[in-house]
């Protein structure tokens, strides 16, 4: 596996160091973080109750997790909450302890540092391009077997996009069981799919005890600065183990007030979907005459694009692009990607026009 060093999406105060940019200045394309900012109703609600920074968080966070129980539609007591679903990865991992696991990938880099801290080792099952990044199930399964305690799955899967239905996650889920593997699913992104529920593993969780789901607040709701995530997972033993390894207040008393506005602020949820729906497929349309790029169809709110162009790479496009304050990701620092591959985004039309404009630019006077 290769190793290269790189910035991670949406760490701009580096990009700013690094390339010398005012950092308020840099429209970012690579933190796959929803354009409209942080929710109204949550902004107002805030600032009328910014005291509540001078009191504890309940222990048990009690009303919070019965708004996520109502917004995600689970029993409120297979829930558990971290600070950032990053905590309630490690957590997971340390409880798990796993032997040999396997990974989903290309995907996010901090899975199998955390089962290498712990001595553990990582294999990865690749998604195949020649299948546009997306999964062959059966052949998936024929890979799976005892030697493997762990199994963690990004969905829709970051970097390419592509995403697993929830009756094809059944499937998996079925054989994992069988074969005593544990199975994390993370859900960072499936908030902005056309229809979630047709990729959630959610009400999986009743059906499978041996299932951890994850999802957060940093990307849809954007607000990685709170730190906030939460587990959803039938397995009473999985959470008892995981709420004696967390520290007590994971959770400030600002994040847990937030997080509440914000899975109620319905308008808010419905423009940013509309949002989404608009410009993902408005986007797939226009990016797919450009002959120069293969796009991958994205389930998400970000797409990963294969320049075809060898005159070209995704470390020219990223510094090109820079030079006026444009950031995207340079892709090939995930496993089974080269210099050839970059992942952006979706911000609001305007600005989606301009990046896209300038692509195109760049890549005409380069060829």
């Amino acid at each position: 596996m290769k190793s290269k060093h790189y910035l991670h999406g949406g760490d701009l105060d580096a990009v700013s160091i690094k390339h010398n940019i005012d950092r308020n200045s840099i429209w970012d394309f690579s933190g796959n973080i929803n354009p409209l900012g942080i929710s109204p109703k949550t902004r107002e609600a805030l600032k009328e109750n910014i005291d509540l920074i001078a009191t504890y968080p309940d222990r048990n966070y009690t009303k919070l997790k019965e708004v996520i129980s109502t917004y995600a539609q689970v029993d409120s007591n297979h829930i558990i909450v971290g600070n950032g679903s990053t905590e309630l990865i490690a957590m997971t991992i340390k409880c798990i302890k796993p032997q040999k696991a396997l990974v989903l990938g290309p995907t996010y880099s901090e899975y199998e540092r955390e089962i290498n801290l712990l001595g553990g080792l990582c294999d990865y099952y690749p998604l195949q391009e020649s299948n546009d990044f997306r999964l062959d199930t059966e052949d998936f399964i024929a890979s799976l077997s005892v030697d493997y305690d762990l199994l963690i799955i990004c969905n829709p899967n970051n970097p390419t996009g592509t995403g697993i239905s929830a009756d094809h996650l059944k499937r998996i889920l079925e054989i994992t069981q069988k074969l005593h593997i544990f199975t994390m699913i993370d859900e960072t992104y499936v908030e902005f799919c056309d229809d979630p529920g047709v990729y959630s593993a959610v009400p999986l969780t009743l059906i499978f005890d041996h299932l951890l789901v994850l999802r957060g607040i940093s990307k849809f709701f954007a607000a990685p600065g709170l730190r906030f995530g939460y587990g959803i997972s039938s397995n009473a033993p999985l959470k008892a183990t995981l709420l004696k390894l967390q520290n007590p207040w994971s959770i400030n008393s600002l994040a847990d007030f937030a997080v509440q506005m914000m899975l109620t602020d319905q308008t808010y949820i419905s423009d940013t979907h509309r949002l989404f729906v608009s410009e993902r497929k408005r986007i797939v349309n226009e990016l797919s005459a450009v002959k120069e790029l293969h796009l991958f169809e994205p389930a998400a709110n970000f797409v990963l694009i294969k320049i075809l162009t060898e005159s070209i790479s995704s470390d020219y496009l990223l510094h090109e692009l820079l030079k006026d304050h444009i950031l995207i990701r340079d892709a090939s620092s995930f496993p089974f990607l080269s210099d050839g591959y970059i992942r952006f985004c979706f911000l609001n039309p305007e600005q989606n026009d301009i990046l896209i404009s300038k692509l195109k630019t760049l890549i005409k006077n380069r060829g």
